[in-house]
Formats: C-alpha cells, structure tokens, sequence
C-alpha cells in the first residue's frame, strides 16, 4: 500500500486495512513457517505496509 493511498483513507478504512493486512502477515508467516514462500519478500512488504497504516492512524490520533 502506498503512502498516498493512506493520506487519502478515513480513519475507518485504515482500521479495517490494518486488521487485514496484519491477518495476512500472520497468514505469510505461518505459511512460510511450514514450506518456504516462493517469495519471501511479501513478508517485508506487508510487514511495512502495517508500520505505515499504524503510524499514520498514531498521527491522526496525537492531531
């Protein structure tokens, strides 16, 4: 998820992308547990897509 994607969602969205994505992430991590992942740079990636959706709903809420 890009940064402007995030600027642009409501507070809302944000919650229920970050709910989701880190379901994903844990689903990856699971999978990549058992049998390696044919691309294990998803883990990244999904892992700062959360860092970026929780840093800006921590933005939103300090304003």
């Amino acid at each position: 998820m890009k940064q402007s994607e995030i600027n642009e969602a409501s507070t809302a969205e944000l919650q229920e992308r970050l709910a989701d994505t880190k379901k994903a992430y844990s689903d990856l991590k699971m999978a990549h547990t058992i049998s390696p992942l044919e691309n294990p740079i998803q883990l990244r990636s999904h892992r700062r897509s959360i860092a970026r959706i929780a840093t800006e709903l921590t933005k939103r809420e300090v304003q």
